[in-house]
C-alpha cells in the first residue's frame, strides 16, 4: 500500500488509550509483519494487552494504571534520539 502524496495522515494521541490513525493503514510489527487494515480510522494498541494486537480491542479499559505512569518500554521499542 504506497503513501498517497495528497495529504499527510492523521494520528491522534490518546494519552490513556490507543493511536488513532486515519486510514487506510499499514502497520509493521516488531517482527516484520505486516498488518493492513483499509477503514477509514483504525485504533493501533499502546499498553499490548490486546488480543488483537496491533489493533485495539479496548483491554486498556480493563484495568487503569495510576493517572501519568507510561507502561515500561522494552529496550528494543526504544527509539534513538538520532532517528
Amino acid at each position: 500500500m504506497p503513501n498517497a502524496a495528497e495529504r499527510p495522515r492523521r494520528v491522534t494521541i490518546d494519552r490513556d488509550g490507543p493511536l488513532l490513525i486515519e486510514g487506510p493503514v499499514e502497520v509493521v510489527g516488531d517482527d516484520g509483519t505486516v498488518h493492513v487494515s483499509c477503514r477509514f480510522a483504525v485504533a493501533v494498541c499502546t499498553c499490548r494487552r490486546s488480543r488483537t494486537y496491533p489493533w485495539c480491542d479496548t483491554s486498556h479499559r480493563q484495568r487503569e494504571r495510576p493517572r501519568g505512569q507510561r507502561p515500561p518500554v522494552p529496550d528494543s521499542e526504544q527509539w534513538e534520539a538520532s532517528s
